[in-house]
């Protein structure tokens, strides 16, 4: 039985993209001790800053790149694996009608929290604007009857993805060096994400919900808020020992994020 509330542009794409899963990709957690960043957050909030663990974690990890792990920042072109130009993020964020869209931050790493909070507020609200207009492209592509529907697919990931040809509004670098997802706003408490096929993308980060717990600290049994951060790598570029790199730093950065001033 045909249900046309199911079959819509957008799970017709998907259908599209999409295939049955053929290639491996490592996925991992790590229980987060935010209790020192929410209280960082709050001040900041109290200050006039409308800070988040998006921003935070968003520019903690672009920074971790450029310092770090450059690794994280590549992508294959002609069975090359190469640099992408700079550090971008691919940001979640939520749509009316409960539509996900994103956003991309430019050169992430170079940002403060400042000009990141900024940045990422003017994006969201140029993309809600614009959402009639994604809509639109959306549901044209998701409309192009089957199987013309994947010959089309088929050669916009030819052209952009394997031999990395940018085409009109269809860059190479388009969804950036890396994307964030905060799922705890939905309230979910974690998540693993799936690597987009048609995004050049090494890795996929996923902030969880944050709640009370018994924590050791210091030998001491206290409560303390904890977050789950999940990644998903693409193993082609990356191995676990670049997720063990990243999630040392942020662990750093969550005790201490006044760092991220510097």
């Amino acid at each position: 039985m045909k249900n046309s509330s199911l079959d819509t542009a957008w799970r017709r794409t998907a259908s599209t993209i999409y295939q049955k899963p053929t290639d491996s990709k490592i996925v991992g957690s790590v229980e987060f001790d935010v209790t020192n960043l929410h209280a960082f957050i709050q001040q900041k909030r109290r200050d006039g800053l409308k800070l988040t663990p998006t921003h935070i974690f968003t520019v903690a990890t672009a920074r971790a790149i450029a310092e770090k792990i450059p690794e994280m920042n590549s992508f294959i072109r002609r069975g090359k694996v190469e640099l992408h130009p700079q550090i971008d993020a691919m940001v979640s964020v939520l749509l009316p009608k409960g539509q996900m869209g994103s956003v991309k931050l430019e050169k992430v790493d170079e940002l403060s929290l400042e000009a990141a909070v900024t940045q990422l507020r003017t994006k969201i609200k140029t993309a809600r604007q614009q959402q009639d207009e994604s809509e639109k492209l959306k549901n044209g592509l998701g409309n192009i009857p089957w199987p013309f529907r994947t010959w089309v697919y088929r050669l916009i990931y030819l052209l952009t993805i394997r031999w990395g040809i940018s085409l009109p509004g269809l860059s190479t670098h388009r969804f950036g060096s890396f994307v964030v997802s905060n799922i705890g706003s939905l309230g979910l408490d974690v998540g693993y994400p799936a690597l987009f096929p048609v995004a050049n993308v090494p890795f996929v980060l996923i902030l969880g919900g944050s709640q009370e717990k018994p924590w050791v600290v210091d030998g001491e049994i206290k409560i303390r808020t904890i977050m789950k951060v999940a990644i998903a790598m693409d193993h082609r570029m990356l191995d676990a020992s670049h997720g063990g790199q990243l999630f040392a730093y942020l662990k750093r950065i969550v005790k201490q994020p006044s760092l991220l001033e510097v």
